[in-house]
């Protein structure tokens, strides 16, 4: 198995690689740190860098998410027929846990640290992976824990197929990285609803409603929706009255007040909403759930 890049997804990848018995090679355009190099060789993983040589003879590549479609070297293996995939889609060809998924413009990793600090309070055995913490692929290859919380962006979902999670969350769509997507924000759309494209009707994907480029470009949707929103009551999801948060999901309803909230702000209310509905899917307890986004610390240097 073939993989580009060697920064923490691509070692990651190829830790879980070697641990499943696969043949490893780990390729870099540029130069590999000092300790991703004395990961890789402790772990008996060949190598090379400062630039792709070795890369024939492969039938499947896990591929950096930092590398563009329109990189030579991805034009040079799709014309020699290798499956090029995300290391997230790799990870989770090699887990049966339950998998929470979010992605989204703004709000993406203050969401993501949410749900797993409820998870975790919560009780549950739940690792934080993807862009946020260790790589999917490493925690797995180190401890595969019965739940993953991961933060998934649009470059990783471009490479994915066959990725499922249980519970997909989308925080909203606004410009951004259009340059990867041909500058049409319909494309870079396209690949955030990538998150759900396998869900089935027992699967939830939970959107923001309010959000004008998230209900404008969604698809047709097979997972169980749970919207939330600050205007429109829902009958399953999370809104907000008179200062009042309903969380409502099948025939269970719980309230909060608004400025209860460790994370005061609107911007913080849309991503306490998302994370107490997924925390609701997950049949955490209404109370553990209201203490865990009133006690979370908020992350250091993100923007309140």
């Amino acid at each position: 198995m073939l993989i580009l890049g060697a920064a923490e997804s691509g070692v990651g990848a190829a830790l879980l690689a070697k641990a499943k018995g696969y043949d490893v090679f780990v390729s870099d355009n540029g130069a590999i740190d000092a300790e991703s190099k004395n990961e890789l060789v402790a772990n008996g993983i060949q190598f090379e860098e400062n630039g792709h040589k070795n890369i024939s003879g492969y039938s499947i590549a896990v591929i950096s998410p930092g590398i563009p479609n329109k990189a030579p070297i991805v034009k040079q293996l799709e014309s020699n027929g290798v499956e090029l995939i995300s290391e997230i889609e790799f990870a989770a060809d090699h887990t049966e846990s339950t998998l929470v998924a979010i992605t989204g413009t703004n709000g993406k990793t203050t969401t993501t640290s949410l749900i797993h600090h409820i998870l975790v309070r919560g009780g549950l055995d739940a690792s934080l992976v993807g862009n946020i913490g260790k790589s999917f692929a490493r925690q797995i290859a180190e401890r595969d824990t019965p739940y993953y919380v991961i933060e998934v962006s649009s470059f990783q979902l471009d490479r994915c197929y066959r990725f499922n999670p249980h519970v997909a969350v989308l925080t909203n769509i606004s410009n951004n990285h259009l340059d990867r997507y041909d500058y049409k924000l319909e494309n870079y759309a396209a690949s955030k609803f990538r998150i759900a494209q396998n869900q089935t009707a027992n699967d939830y994907f939970i959107y923001n409603l309010d959000d004008e480029y998230t209900t404008k470009f969604m698809p047709n949707m097979n997972s169980t929706l749970l919207p939330f929103s600050f205007h429109q009551a829902v009958s399953n999801g999370a809104f907000i009255d008179n200062n009042t948060i309903h969380f409502a999901f099948k025939n269970t309803h719980h309230t909060m007040n608004l400025f209860d909230l460790a994370l005061q702000g609107k911007h913080n209310a849309y991503n306490s909403m998302a994370a107490g509905i997924a925390a609701q899917v997950l049949e955490l307890r209404n109370e553990s759930v209201r203490e865990s986004l009133a006690d979370f610390k908020s992350l250091e240097h993100r923007l309140e």
